[in-house]
């Protein structure tokens, strides 16, 4: 089992994945510059740089 499947046809539309990646990068940001709580800081940067590496650099157009 992935921890994030990329076959799924949810994630086949990019505006679907940039909006994914946006979410997650203004989490990320409220973390590090309002909450500054260390666990959910890693957990939201961890989630971006995850979701940026499996649906920008390597998307290979799974689920097509």
């Amino acid at each position: 089992m992935k921890f994030i499947d990329p076959s799924h046809p949810f994630y086949k539309p990019l505006w679907r994945r940039i909006v994914l990646i946006g979410v997650l990068a203004g989490w990320s940001a409220l973390e590090i510059l309002v909450t500054r709580e260390p666990l959910w800081m890693t957990i939201a940067v961890a989630l971006l740089v995850i979701s940026t590496w499996v649906f920008l650099i390597t998307w290979k157009g799974q689920g097509d």
